[in-house]
């Protein structure tokens, strides 16, 4: 491993071992630590291998982008991800990933595999159903899923919408194959 990539990945798992309040900046890349403790579950050893990418925003009323309310909504509804990525860029930090996030719901990976959240890291946009990511959330989204796929043996990086297709749309208006194009192999 080059040692940019292992200080970085050192960083990381610093950052997840150690569970404190921290704002963490990198390559424009800030990490905000917002930890809640619903819509999660404690879990040992677990294996993951995928990275599933989805939307929200407050449609509670109020700033439909204000993280606090997402994150109010996301208790009401008892449901999680590991990140929300901010219209700015900045990544929130909501679950440890050694932990499950109840981010994907009834849903299956291409092999056919099911309960989706017990093997895969949840990440949010905010954005809306008229509104594209911001170049601020792809770059952090990129660089986000990377790091991911440097520390875990990552099979697939799928949109909600490729795993629930008969109950979910997101990511909105994203240019899916762009941010691809972007992922390491």
């Amino acid at each position: 491993m080059n040692n940019f990539k292992f200080r970085r990945h050192l960083l990381f798992t610093i950052f997840f071992v150690i569970n404190f309040n921290l704002a963490w900046s990198q390559n424009d890349f800030t990490l905000i630590d917002k930890t809640v403790k619903f819509g999660m579950r404690h879990a040992e050893n677990r294996k993951i291998n995928a990275v599933i990418v989805h939307s929200t925003f407050n449609n509670a009323g109020g700033e439909k982008y204000d993280i606090e309310l997402v994150i109010k909504q996301f208790s009401h509804y008892k449901v999680c991800s590991h990140y929300i990525i901010g219209r700015d860029g900045n990544v929130y930090y909501l679950v440890n990933e050694k932990n499950v996030a109840i981010h994907a719901g009834k849903s299956q990976l291409p092999n056919g595999k099911r309960n989706i959240n017990a093997n895969s890291i949840g990440i949010e946009l905010l954005t809306s159903f008229d509104e594209a990511p911001t170049k601020e959330q792809i770059k952090s989204l990129t660089f986000l899923v990377n790091d991911i796929k440097n520390r875990f043996n990552i099979e697939y990086v799928l949109r909600h919408s490729d795993i629930a297709p008969d109950r979910k749309t997101d990511p909105w208006n994203m240019d899916w194959e762009a941010f691809l194009k972007g992922i390491d192999p």
